[in-house]
């Protein structure tokens, strides 16, 4: 694990166990949430610190998951309770899902303190928590570099105003192609873009799911395609695992710039396109570097003139 001041991303987000039923199969109480997921896969390029909360249930492998990762844990809060759980069901095309439970447990009291050792990261990525939660974040942070907001047309609906708090004190959103119409109003992706910058933010990310993403930017439009992944066993968490890889590789590299975006997206597109080829975090704990550059290599080539 890495000593905490040593910490160049700080991730925060929820921690859940999941129980996911596929078209060929049902597992139960799987390591999940969007902190778990972005974790793991930014501990590919940099050091990174997990900021969010779990029950006295959570099971101590869980924790050596983490660790296994090199995560440090001096962010996460473990509280008497019951961990936060999801469940749903993916359609036989194993895109759209339905929602079969929600029990927020102890993640419907969490509030995210920040360690002292976390608050000068040079990068941070709020995942797609309260608006409420993301803003407390930002008031404990001193000047990271970058800083990243996910969010969802939950919070677009409820919590609009706190919403646009975030925007216009982030440098890069990220949203999915049906969440910036509904924040923008707008039809057309590009224009969602310019009205989501001009709400503040210099980079906005559109992702659209097994289509890539889009990066809009001072220096034009970037599209990364995802990966043709043979076998999809497990979407859950694939945008989180993108987002990750995306900050940590950003991180690793060293100063913000449309070169190092386009390709921190593509290493995101990358590992996001492994962590679907099982369930859980079960890829990303086998994957190794050289699977992550052998597969940017396709990727690149395969977009190529």
């Amino acid at each position: 694990m890495a000593e905490a001041n040593d910490v160049q991303v700080v991730i925060v987000g929820s921690i859940g166990l999941d129980t996911i039923e596929t078209p060929f199969e049902k597992r139960e109480s799987l390591l999940g949430g969007s902190v778990s997921y972005a974790c793991a896969a930014a501990s590919f390029f940099t050091t990174v610190g997990m900021v969010g909360v779990v029950g006295s249930d959570f099971d101590d492998d869980h924790m050596a998951a983490y660790r296994q990762f090199g995560i440090d844990l001096e962010g996460l809060q473990q509280v008497e309770g019951k961990t936060f759980r999801w469940s749903g069901v993916y359609d036989a095309d194993m895109i759209n899902r339905q929602t079969l439970s929600t029990d927020l447990n102890v993640f419907e009291h969490f509030m995210p303190d920040m360690p002292e050792s976390y608050r000068d990261a040079d990068y941070v990525l709020l995942g797609n928590i309260a608006p409420e939660l993301q803003l407390h974040v930002l008031d404990q942070v001193q000047s990271p570099e970058f800083i990243v907001a996910d969010t969802m047309d939950l919070w677009i609906n409820i919590a609009h105003e706190k919403l646009l708090e975030v925007i216009g004190r982030v440098d890069m959103l990220m949203l999915n192609d049906s969440e910036a119409r509904l924040l923008t109003d707008q039809y057309h992706l590009r224009a969602c873009a310019d009205t989501i910058r001009a709400m503040g933010p210099t980079y906005v990310v559109i992702k659209k799911g097994e289509h890539g993403a889009m990066l809009f930017g001072p220096d034009g439009l970037f599209i990364v395609p995802a990966y043709p992944v043979e076998t999809v066993t497990d979407p859950t968490g694939a945008g989180d695992t993108f987002a990750g890889a995306m900050i940590g590789h950003l991180a690793q590299n060293g100063g913000v710039s449309d070169e190092a975006l386009r390709a921190a997206l593509l290493h995101g597109a990358v590992v996001a396109s492994h962590g679907v080829e099982a369930f859980s975090l079960d890829r990303l704990l086998k994957l190794q570097p050289e699977d992550i550059s052998t597969r940017a290599s396709e990727l690149k080539s395969m977009v190529a003139i």
